[in-house]
């Protein structure tokens, strides 16, 4: 890990930014990938906890949760945004400031966010730590967006925790320009459940880029950036440069920040604002990173390379060389939680490490959820986190014809996402999910058939029929024959159709 210089005859870190950016910003193509057994590694982690809870079994308490949805449904969604924190700041000071009764590891970037953010909850839930995770958008239930010790809070508890802040909030509301929104009243309840909790540590995802997030009235003591690309321009800029600054505003004062593999004129921006605060950088491909992968069975074997060593034969059970990169950004934010690299030079106990990453579940993304023929799911939604899912199906699943279910949101770069697809797809099925946002499916089959061709477009509105629609072309060249489905193209249209499916 690189710290900053405290004397004056250290150079400047100002002046080797051009040795910085000009080190190696690319994954290495090149990756040694076989096939090898990991069962006996994948269950040291035990069965997985229901990451993706149902409604409430009893009627009171879904009738509560309804109207806690319906009531937050009131206020400005998640895409309409006034950008300050003047308001959830507002609501922290009236609360007590729940956020700064305990640490927290503060995590932004364009993809891999939730992932990443399940990783760091794992390794340091498996170090005994209690610990609190916010994350969004949420895959089926609202629920999932607050975490304790691994899993979503009850119903019970996230009405509960609602009601305990209502009161704070309408005097908020009262006092400002604007209400709250629906994502600073989620996060002023994730703060105060963590410190009613109390937990040990909170990993938070930010909800969309940095300085002006409703989470950045927390102050980091680990900042992490996974990686930047293009996504959301409207609002936070139209290059990685751009977005970098914004999203640069998690890095605080003294922090240490995590850099994944980013763009050249991205980690200029985001190495420049950590020297003007006096964080310590750790980078990845640098000071650590993937060592080796190979493909398992149900995931990957990997060697990482940590803040304070190497940590061989972890099995991940999640797919794709995005993952395996995760997984080093994660292990490297935890190293530093801990104070590896910076107060101590080894690395943490590998065992508790291999359990950690064995018992991750990220739902939603390359998630199998049938069999005969093999649906997947994944909400890649924009070009960038297409291409990774692409790749990482090509490396995993052996489908000999690949069918596409695809539904996208309005104000994304739809055509990024399915020129992504293309070269694997044989067929797709364009579709709509029930949100608002959701791109009218004919004027998104307009677009498919100017990549695709006619011939390969399918055009069914309700999702229902398009799963059914897929699932039939999937097994027109028989049972064994290795045909399968992919339902992608938002968090929501994967929500619904696991649902649809039969899960949660």
């Amino acid at each position: 890990m690189s710290d900053h210089p405290g004397t004056s005859d250290t150079p400047d870190p100002l002046d080797s930014f051009e040795e910085i950016i000009e080190a190696e910003t690319t994954r290495d193509p090149d990756l040694a990938v076989i096939e090898a057994g990991s069962r006996t590694l994948r269950t040291q982690g035990g069965p997985p906890q229901a990451d993706v809870p149902a409604r409430p079994e009893d009627p009171e308490v879904d009738k509560a949760l309804r109207e806690v949805e319906a009531e937050l449904a009131t206020r400005w969604g998640e895409t309409k945004l006034e950008p300050s924190v003047s308001r959830i700041s507002a609501l922290m000071d009236v609360l007590g400031e729940p956020q700064r009764s305990y640490p927290s590891i503060h995590i932004t970037g364009t993809n891999g966010k939730t992932s990443t953010a399940r990783m760091i909850e794992a390794l340091l839930g498996a170090f005994e730590l209690r610990t609190g995770r916010y994350t969004s958008p949420h895959v089926q239930s609202i629920t999932e967006r607050i975490s304790l010790d691994g899993a979503p809070i009850s119903a019970e508890r996230f009405v509960e925790t609602y009601q305990d802040i209502k009161p704070y909030v309408e005097m908020v509301d009262g006092q400002q320009e604007y209400r709250l929104s629906f994502f600073e009243v989620l996060t002023g309840m994730a703060y105060a459940a963590f410190a009613d909790a109390p937990v040990d540590v909170a990993v938070v995802e930010v909800g969309m880029g940095g300085s002006w997030d409703a989470t950045n009235v927390i102050d980091g003591d680990v900042a992490v950036v996974t990686p930047i690309d293009l996504d959301h321009t409207d609002r936070l800029g139209e290059t990685p440069a751009a977005i970098a600054g914004e999203k640069s505003g998690i890095i605080k004062q003294d922090a240490t920040v995590i850099l994944a593999q980013q763009p050249v004129d991205a980690a200029q921006v985001l190495l420049k604002k950590a020297v003007e605060v006096d964080a310590t950088v750790a980078r990845e491909g640098l000071e650590f990173g993937v060592v080796a992968r190979q493909v398992a069975v149900g995931g990957q074997l990997l060697t990482l390379r940590g803040l304070g060593g190497e940590y061989p034969e972890v099995y991940l059970p999640l797919h794709g060389a995005h993952q395996a990169h995760n997984a080093a950004v994660a292990l490297a934010a935890v190293e530093a939680f801990f104070g590896v690299g910076a107060q101590r030079a080894e690395t943490l106990d590998i065992d508790t490490v291999r359990k950690a990453f064995a018992a991750v579940s990220s739902p939603g993304r390359l998630e199998v959820v049938r069999r005969s023929p093999t649906v997947v799911l994944d909400a890649a939604h924009n070009p960038a986190g297409a291409e990774a899912t692409a790749e990482a199906v090509r490396e995993a699943f052996d489908f000999t014809r690949l069918i596409g279910v695809v539904g996208a949101s309005g104000d994304k770069n739809v055509r990024g996402v399915l020129e992504a697809f293309e070269p694997i797809f044989a067929e797709v099925v364009v579709t709509q999910n029930s949100s608002h946002r959701a791109m009218d499916a004919d004027e998104l089959a307009a677009i498919a058939v100017e990549v695709f061709g006619d011939e390969r477009v399918q055009v069914e509105p309700r999702l229902p029929d398009a799963l059914e629609a897929a699932i039939t072309l999937a097994e027109e060249e028989g049972e064994f024959a290795g045909g399968g489905v992919l339902v992608t193209g938002s968090v929501i249209t994967v929500g619904e159709a696991r649902l649809l499916l039969g899960k949660g």
